[in-house]
């Protein structure tokens, strides 16, 4: 129950988190849980080759788009072949992006076998539900939604970046 609440709150931060969600928290708490070793386990046992695949990504496939308030990480899969992760190892690189100052909208991009994905999450009132059902297929909550393009891995970032640069998220 813990860990469903720890990874669907980001650690209880995201505004879905609720009152109750902390009450609910406290009370496994005083029924003894770990939550230490729990976030420990969940969030602090990379291996280096997994940190090594996060270092690259930041460095040379993440994009910023400040006019849009925007971010994108772009893998395809010779970037996920060079580093041999797998798709646990991609987990939350897509909120990497809002982390950053002013940025509400982040975009991942992979290329997955034969079909592309993404991920979408944002803060504050841009709807990404409505973006990706809209432009790619998919859908999901508010501020955390997936989609897929039926297009190449090239043409669907270069679609994304027109798509955004026609909208303007704020």
């Amino acid at each position: 129950i813990y860990t469903g609440a720890l990874t669907d709150t980001g650690s209880l931060r995201f505004p879905v988190t609720t009152a109750d969600t902390h009450r609910m928290v406290a009370d496994l708490m005083t029924r003894g849980l770990e939550h230490a070793k729990i976030h420990e386990h969940i969030y602090d046992c990379w291996d280096i080759k997994r940190m090594h695949f996060l270092g690259y990504v930041l460095l040379e496939k993440m994009e910023i788009f400040p006019q849009y308030h925007a971010g994108l990480i772009s893998l395809s899969r010779k970037d996920i072949k060079l580093f041999g992760v797998n798709t646990g190892d991609m987990e939350g690189l897509v909120n990497y992006p809002l982390s950053i100052a002013n940025i509400r909208f982040a975009t991942m991009i992979t290329e997955r076998g034969d079909e592309v994905k993404l991920s979408f999450r944002s803060k504050g009132d841009f709807d990404v539900n409505t973006f990706a059902r809209q432009h790619f297929n998919g859908g999901g909550h508010f501020n955390a939604s997936g989609g897929r393009a039926t297009e190449s891995f090239t043409d669907t970032v270069t679609l994304f970046k027109q798509i955004l640069s026609d909208i303007h998220p704020r």
